[in-house]
This record gives structure tokens, C-alpha cells and sequence, in this order.
């Protein structure tokens, strides 16, 4: 039978959807459809589940929209903890702050108690070694309290009230809070923070 002229030829070899596959030939699997990305895995050495969001205060004023302009007046933020939780949930903070974005250098990590494991590593090299990596800035560095007046200022300071005397948190939080360029993060008793902030703001 010749073509009609107004109907199209379709050739065996066109793309298009089949509903069955042709007899003798299997059907093409359909490419998976790229999801939502995986979470980034947390760094090394810091297992444990996700904390919740962090309370977020702004001493002697209330938080203001608008653009991010630094201020003399860091913003602060409170993530209960225990003392033996209080490293822990630190760590957790690094872990979202470098996931969103923040540069390692950016971070100054204290301990009111015990030093951080890392902090305890660097310093077995001696301190020539270990100052001159918070001198070179390009990482997460991590102090004792008793050095918070030798570490330099970053924007982003994250204290663990890990233990220490009352004394020496009342010390510390105040001077960690004058390092901090914009952002204070206390992990720990919030009682206690309150009671040490407030005076010390």
C-alpha cells in the first residue's frame, strides 16, 4: 500500500517511550534520578549523635535583622552540656560550624578542664611547635584556659566548660567572649553560664 503524503514515516530507529519492548530486545533501564545529597561525614574521632540547635542570645541587646556587620559585641550561643558531655558537644559545634562554611582558621577552641586530646598531642612536641600552628592560623586550634590570654583573637570562639573551678570560668568566658570577633559558643551547664555572662558582659 503506497504512503499517504500527510502521514508521517516513522522509522524502527526514532527515540521515544515504548510501553513494551519490542519482541527479542529488553527494555533500557531508566538512569536513577539524582536525590538529595548525603549528610557530610562528621571529622574523625567525633562519633555520637547530632545535638540540638544551640539557643542563640546577643548580650545587652536583642538580635537584629539585617545585613552582618561586625560589632564590638560578639553574638553568644548556649548548647547545654554536662561537664563530662561539654567537649563532646564542642566538638559537635567545629563539626557544623566547618560544614557550613566557616574556615578552619576561623575557630578558637578553650577547655576550662581537661585539654582537648588534640591540644594534649601537639603540645607532647613542645610549645615552640604548638604556638606556631595557632600562629599560622589556618586551622582549628585548641587551648587551655590557662592560655586563653596568649591565644589571639578569631571570630569564632567555642568554649567547653569541660570542669575547671567556678573561679576559673568566671575567668575564662569573659575573655573568651573578648577574642571572639562575632561568634561565642559555651558548651556547658547553662545555669552556670548564665550566672558567669551575665556578669561578666
Amino acid at each position: 500500500m503506497p504512503l499517504i503524503p500527510e502521514e508521517p514515516q516513522i522509522h524502527e530507529s526514532a527515540q521515544g517511550p515504548r510501553a513494551t519492548p519490542a519482541a527479542g530486545r529488553t527494555a533500557s533501564t531508566p538512569r536513577p534520578v539524582p536525590g538529595p545529597r548525603p549528610a557530610a561525614p562528621s571529622r574523625p574521632g567525633r562519633p555520637g549523635p547530632v545535638r540540638p540547635v544551640p539557643t542563640q542570645r546577643t548580650p545587652r541587646e536583642s538580635a537584629k535583622p539585617g545585613p552582618s556587620i561586625p560589632s564590638a559585641t560578639p553574638q553568644v550561643q548556649l548548647i547545654p552540656a554536662s561537664v563530662e558531655g561539654a567537649l563532646g558537644a564542642a566538638e559537635e559545634a567545629v563539626d557544623l560550624l566547618l560544614e557550613s562554611g566557616r574556615a578552619p582558621g576561623d575557630v578558637l577552641v578553650i577547655t576550662t578542664g581537661e585539654p582537648h586530646p588534640w591540644a594534649a598531642h601537639e603540645l607532647s612536641f613542645g610549645e615552640a611547635a604548638y604556638w606556631a600552628q595557632h600562629d599560622a592560623g589556618d586551622d582549628v586550634f585548641y587551648a587551655e584556659a590557662s592560655a586563653v590570654s596568649r591565644a589571639a583573637a578569631r571570630p569564632v570562639v567555642v568554649v567547653a566548660v569541660n570542669g575547671g573551678t567556678d573561679a576559673s570560668v568566671a575567668t575564662t568566658l569573659p575573655s573568651a567572649l573578648g577574642r571572639a570577633g562575632a561568634l561565642l559558643i559555651v558548651c556547658g551547664d547553662a545555669a552556670q553560664i548564665d550566672s558567669v555572662l551575665g556578669a561578666g558582659v
